[in-house]
């Protein structure tokens, strides 16, 4: 949207007095691949200042060069919530303020003979690293009274998985844990978004048997950012998941059951 510059008259002349705004400032947790990668470059070209972080500081560097403006990249590493929240409170202090924080940081690892490595590396970092960002930046935008927390669950969330069950279950605890900090905030000029993407042609689903409805990661960064816009409060990514959503929602048990045993061999 473009503003036109007021218009003030003195003794009989026009003067234009032009509106300068800060570009808005985003961060993305998790954009050195796949969706984040992708939003990164759909944000920067909607106009944002960005703030970058991921664990592999090579991606970010990449990254940071194939972008239109400039952006600020910062290592981190989810599964140690602590420090997270710490770099991210420098990031934010760095970049002078924050508007939008996108918590997209999260891992996947098949896991059919419930290996207890694979099970807490997963829920430390989907759940409690996920954790400890939300509640920083909530209490951050409580302070500034104003902001916009998104994160990144799944469609995943809405069913267990019984070839990767602690995934299945660290999305669906953010999913409730998003809904009920857009219940405290719902008062508020917060807003809470819960990004649930079906399929998206990322490395994280490569090797799998069993996928529909793919989206590339340009098509679901595309429609976050509309959502985004729009604050919307949960967005199915593509918007086509939201019907299997329902149909999981309202199916026997039994009928479930019988198609994820036929999923699963």
């Amino acid at each position: 949207m473009q503003l036109r510059p007021p218009l003030l008259r003195l003794c009989g002349g026009t003067i234009k007095i032009r509106m300068i705004f800060p570009p808005p400032r985003a961060v993305i947790i998790g954009a050195s691949s796949g969706i984040g990668r992708a939003l990164a470059v759909q944000l920067a070209q909607d106009g944002y200042s960005l703030g970058l972080t991921a664990r592999r500081l090579d991606l970010l560097e990449t990254l940071q060069k194939e972008l239109p403006s400039p952006a600020v990249i910062q290592t981190m590493d989810a599964a140690n919530p602590e420090e997270s929240v710490k770099l991210l409170e420098e990031l934010i202090g760095v970049l002078g303020g924050m508007d939008l924080i996108v918590i997209n940081a999260g891992i996947n690892k098949p896991n059919p003979d419930l290996l207890w490595e694979y099970e807490k590396e997963i829920t430390q970092i989907n759940a409690v690293g996920f954790m400890a960002l939300a509640d920083f930046s909530v209490r951050y935008f409580l302070e500034k009274g104003s902001g916009h927390l998104a994160a990144v669950s799944s469609i995943a969330g809405l069913i267990g998985s019984p070839r990767s069950p602690a995934y299945s279950a660290s999305k669906a605890f953010m999913a409730t844990y998003m809904e009920g900090l857009r219940f405290k905030l719902a008062q508020s000029p917060i807003a809470v978004t819960d990004l649930r993407p079906g399929f998206v042609d990322t490395p994280m689903i490569q090797g799998a048997k069993f996928r529909f409805w793919m989206a590339s990661t340009e098509k679901a960064a595309l429609q976050i950012s509309r959502a985004l816009r729009k604050r919307r409060k949960v967005v199915y990514i593509t918007r086509r998941w939201l019907l299997a959503a329902w149909l999981l929602k309202f199916m026997p048990r039994f009928v479930l059951e019988r198609i994820v045993s036929r999923v699963k061999r």
